[in-house]
């Protein structure tokens, strides 16, 4: 990594949690992802959701369409899929899975947890024993929404609650299974983590890095910075910034980028999800700037994703300078438009194409 007082130049990053979504949708924001990055795990809560290899191959075929109509070489962006969870997952489907060569995790939606998660799971360990057991066998990562859907528990308290009732059960049980435990937003997730025995790690956004839960409520509310997880109270920001900008390759960059129609955002019972693939890493580059870690950006936006999956670390570059970046108010987004996050403000790195 480089860095000077005008420019940071860093091996390529790759995006370990990204949503595309499918058709005008996809074909609005995949240039944006291709690029700042070299690869990107591709959620699979499409509707209906992708649960078998030959959804999620037809899905990646969707997606290097969408990438030439938009004028960018494939060769330059490989989308990383991954199946669906669902309580019919079988042994079978994840040896599929193990054996092709583009699938490289399952994704776990507690059932109404988020978008499109209606499918999800009720309870992981009674109803999915065979294809976790599968999993941990042909060693295929599970990528989990860390939260529970018990309407007893605070909203601000779903993560901390899903370690208690989830990870660590699953952990016992499956002690060699390699869980990513995606967006954490809490202190108890970088803890749960940073001590958990066993192939553990965690991806964080940039917005939860940059933003507490005040920024939901400044001024009124203010839709586009909804997500799910929610922010969180400023302690748990802060443990979040030291453990993305820490030692430990335990912590790896996954957007969460959540594209919605603006109307969607803007409405009674509006979507959750931020918009982030525009300006990822200028948002990133910001957020470890200001903890004075910006040497510690290329091992979590390069090194530490490619390790935990066992791939390759990218060969080429990528150069942010030192420069405005103002954030636009509005993209593009088929017929309609979608509100980038932070839209209308100015950050103090731009990517260099």
């Amino acid at each position: 990594m480089l860095i000077t007082d005008t420019a940071i130049t860093l091996i390529q990053p790759d995006d370990w949690h990204l949503h595309m979504r499918d058709q005008e949708a996809l074909r609005a924001v995949v240039a944006h992802s291709a690029r700042q990055f070299r690869r990107a795990i591709i959620m699979p809560n499409l509707r209906p959701p992708v649960t078998t290899v030959e959804q999620a191959g037809a899905y990646r075929d969707r997606i290097v369409s969408a990438l030439q109509e938009a004028g960018r070489d494939p060769a330059t962006f490989t989308p990383l899929m991954t199946l669906y969870l669902t309580e019919g997952t079988t042994a079978q489907d994840i040896a599929q899975a193990a054996a092709s060569d583009f699938v490289h995790a399952v994704k776990l939606y507690p059932a109404g947890a988020t978008t499109n998660s209606d499918a999800g799971v009720t309870n992981l360990l009674d109803q999915c024993d065979k294809a976790l057991a599968a999993m941990e066998k042909h060693g295929v990562p599970l990528l989990v929404h860390g939260e529970v859907t018990d309407q007893t528990v605070d909203l601000f308290d779903r993560e901390a609650v899903f370690i208690d009732r989830v990870m660590i059960p699953l952990r016992q049980r499956y002690p060699s299974l390699k869980v990513v435990f995606e967006h954490i937003t809490t202190k108890e997730g970088v803890d749960y983590v940073t001590q958990a025995e066993g192939p553990v790690a965690a991806t964080i956004t940039a917005h939860h890095l940059l933003y507490n839960r005040n920024a939901i409520f400044t001024g009124g509310i203010r839709p586009h910075y909804y997500c799910l997880p929610v922010l969180k109270r400023e302690t748990h920001r802060l443990a979040l910034v030291a453990a993305a900008t820490g030692d430990s390759d335990r912590f790896f960059l996954g957007t969460d980028s959540a594209p919605h129609a603006r109307g969607l955002k803007e409405h009674a019972c509006g979507c959750a999800g931020c918009y982030t693939a525009l300006h990822a890493l200028e948002l990133y580059a910001t957020a470890f700037e200001q903890a004075g870690r910006l040497d510690q950006l290329e091992a979590f936006a390069s090194l530490n994703g490619p390790a935990f999956y066992g791939l390759p670390v990218n060969a080429g570059t990528v150069t942010l300078e030192r420069k405005a970046f103002e954030i636009p108010f509005t993209l593009a987004y088929g017929a309609t438009e979608l509100v980038p996050l932070a839209a209308g403000e100015t950050l103090g790195w731009s990517f260099s194409d």
